[in-house]
């Protein structure tokens, strides 16, 4: 087996987008404000940082980008720890590829404090070869670089590489790099399925599909 595997983890191996949906509320609740429609597709594909950033300069907020990230932390570290789940089948389809030897990254906009309590949880924390967070690069998935970041430090290049996501932004992204795209279907990310589906190279809806 000569492809690299980078997987996306919110909405993707892990069924987490409900924590990000119940952080937003709580967060802009505690400011007697609500969030807009758009609010979570707006920073689905940003980075931490960049969604702190955002979020303080289109509510006006007086907190800090750093005071921002404490509280967001805070209120998710518990869930990842404790009691987000798997996507069906995904631990499965992940011992399989290990099995059979294959190349394992992860490119999340997530920091670490986070993804690696979930990771250690379900006992996948040391499958992966290379983990890469969006803030190592300086900008989220609207942009390929963690992608390249994640291939450059699995020592292959993007063509060879096999990138599993859920948003559609990152779906163009590893595209635009000729990275070849699964898209996994989150539903969160219902309202962009049909496109999603248009421009990855193949879709599904659990890891049961890609199963041998």
């Amino acid at each position: 087996m000569n492809k690299a595997y980078i997987f996306d983890l919110d909405g993707t191996l892990l069924d987490s987008m409900g924590v990000w949906a119940d952080v937003d509320v709580e967060f802009l609740k505690k400011r007697g404000l609500v969030p807009p429609d758009d609010y979570s597709d707006m920073i689905s594909s940003m980075s931490f940082t960049e969604c702190a950033e955002y979020t303080i300069k289109r509510f006006e907020l007086d907190d800090t980008v750093n005071e921002l990230l404490q509280e967001w932390n805070d209120l998710a570290m518990f869930a990842y720890g404790n009691t987000v789940q798997m996507k069906p089948f995904a631990k499965e389809y992940l011992a399989e590829l290990r099995k059979c030897g294959a190349k394992l990254a992860i490119a999340t906009s997530s920091m670490p404090k986070l993804y690696k309590p979930a990771l250690l949880n379900h006992g996948i924390y040391d499958w992966f070869d290379v983990i890469c967070n969006s803030d190592e690069v300086g900008c989220g998935k609207t942009r390929p670089d963690v992608f390249l970041l994640a291939a450059e430090k699995l020592g292959v290049e993007p063509k060879d590489c096999i990138v599993f996501e859920d948003i559609l932004a990152a779906v163009k992204s590893a595209k635009s790099v000729s990275m070849t795209v699964y898209a996994v279907y989150d539903r969160f990310s219902h309202d962009d399925w049909k496109e999603i589906k248009q421009i990855a190279d193949y879709a599904i809806t659990n890891f049961k599909e890609v199963l041998q």
